[in-house]
């Protein structure tokens, strides 16, 4: 079925009520790499309980920790086979910091339709709310379904952040676990691509690899820690490309350049000759 712009953009795909709880955020925070440093004061505001604060980045997991099957891609104006879907870029706004216990509605739309020749490129936006109504978060996934192009829509703008020339003000380097992604898998996506070998093989790849989200959240924290002091309140969005996969173990390179309230991030697997995993990555700080 080809996309149809004019029936697809604007269309709700979703509304879902959901809830977490601080053990819910424990959880993630641990799956993105929390805890190294167990009793490290600012640490244990990722990992216990007295005094939880919340990575935004866990807005990608909250309404989804108890749904294991993948999403179908059938919407208004739009069919598409999973097995041509990439996942291109997350975005996460916070209108406030996240509570460490909630209730909230999320409602998903497509945003906007983009026609790339070769591939269509969809945008869907989730907005989300508490009990009373007042917005949480906004989040924009960017879906790239290869072979799904050339049915006459816009291509669409630019996103290339464009990086000073000049030596990064820094360059963190950070861990991922050999056990990454079988504990990232428990915040809901549990895609065998993550955990079993064979498939992992068959889908074209040495061993399996981790969540793009799950590198996602620990690069948000990476220089959450480093540039914000730690302080997940003052993270006002945090939005990524998904440039390339990462291996449950490897080592995580980034680099920051800081740009007024924005700090601009790139994100690279260093043993595999800086191998680009994250580009085009901007955190916002209020």
């Amino acid at each position: 079925m080809p996309i149809d712009p004019a029936i697809a953009i604007g269309a709700e795909v979703s509304k879902v009520a959901f809830s977490w709880t601080p053990s819910d955020v424990l959880l993630y925070h641990l799956a993105v790499g929390a805890g190294a440093q167990a009793t490290d004061e600012r640490e244990l505001r990722y990992t216990y309980e007295a005094d939880l604060q919340v990575l935004p980045t866990f807005a990608t997991v909250a309404a989804n920790l108890r749904t294991f099957e993948p999403p179908a891609l059938s919407f208004p104006g739009v069919e598409i086979d999973l097995a041509k879907v990439l996942h291109g870029k997350q975005e996460v706004v916070t209108h406030r910091p996240i509570p460490v216990v909630g209730d909230a509605v999320a409602r998903t739309r497509i945003a906007e339709v983009f026609d790339k020749g070769k591939a269509a490129v969809l945008i869907q936006e989730t907005t989300v709310a508490d009990a009373q109504g007042s917005p949480l978060w906004t989040s924009r996934s960017t879906i790239f379904a290869r072979g799904e192009g050339g049915f006459g829509g816009e291509r669409g703008p630019s996103d290339k952040v464009e990086l000073p020339s000049r030596e990064p003000d820094a360059v963190i380097d950070t861990p991922t676990l050999p056990q990454q992604a079988l504990l990232y898998r428990l915040c809901g996506d549990r895609n065998p691509l993550h955990a079993d070998p064979a498939f992992a093989k068959a889908a074209g790849f040495d061993r399996p690899i981790l969540h793009g989200l799950c590198t996602y959240g620990i690069v948000a924290k990476a220089v959450t820690d480093r540039f914000l002091d730690g302080e997940t309140a003052r993270v006002g969005s945090f939005g990524a490309q998904f440039a390339g996969v990462v291996y449950p173990g490897e080592p995580l390179r980034i680099r920051v350049w800081q740009d007024g309230d924005r700090l601009l991030v790139t994100t690279t697997a260093p043993d595999r000759d800086e191998a680009p995993v994250l580009s085009n990555s901007v955190l916002t700080s209020r």
